[in-house]
């Protein structure tokens, strides 16, 4: 579950995903907890930025921080629906994306970031509700990905929980690097 620091590795500023295959009740309400703050510290991250800085890459031939912010709701969103999926059906099938296409369309590039920072507080808002109403027993529920085969909803929350850091550290740290205060 915990993360692997790699400080010379721009693309991973908390370490790369690691997973030891389950979660405590405790582990798993600190990660709820840390998903459940994931759009106020994205929203912190951005904060003050002009348009120049936020179509500056967080890294050499990386995403601008404008796409990094867009991506967050539109890949929360997809765990969202898993995790709905996963508590309505046995082991439904679940559709992988192209997260980079995705970047690359116009909505990623050109949209204000003040949308996704709303889209992803409010989709935070419902997917936390939900998260923190199921039984501890209803996260060995899995979902069918056609990447990864059967995944249960402890890893989701797990992996979300680092993708929020993860994410939002490329911003902080790009603003480190920069020196933009």
């Amino acid at each position: 579950m915990e993360a692997t620091k790699t400080a010379t590795d721009l693309r991973y500023p908390v370490g790369k995903f690691q997973w030891n295959g389950e979660l405590t009740d405790a582990d798993r309400a600190e990660l709820i907890a840390q998903i459940a703050d994931a759009p106020a510290r994205l929203r912190e991250a951005v904060k003050g930025l002009t348009p120049e800085q936020l179509d500056t890459p967080y890294r050499p031939e990386g995403w601008t921080v404008r796409q990094v912010v867009h991506h967050l709701p539109d890949s929360h969103m997809n765990s969202y629906v898993r995790f709905k999926l996963a508590l309505t059906e046995d082991q439904p099938a679940v559709k992988a994306y192209d997260e980079a296409l995705w970047a690359a369309l116009p909505d990623s590039k050109n949209t204000p970031v003040e949308t996704s920072l709303t889209l992803l507080e409010s989709l935070h808002d419902r997917w936390v509700t939900l998260l923190r109403s199921i039984p501890a027993s209803d996260f060995a529920r899995k979902v069918n990905h056609p990447e990864r085969g059967l995944i249960d909803l402890d890893y989701l929350v797990a992996i979300y929980a680092w993708h929020g850091r993860h994410h939002v550290a490329h911003i902080t740290a790009l603003r480190e690097r920069m020196g933009w205060k």
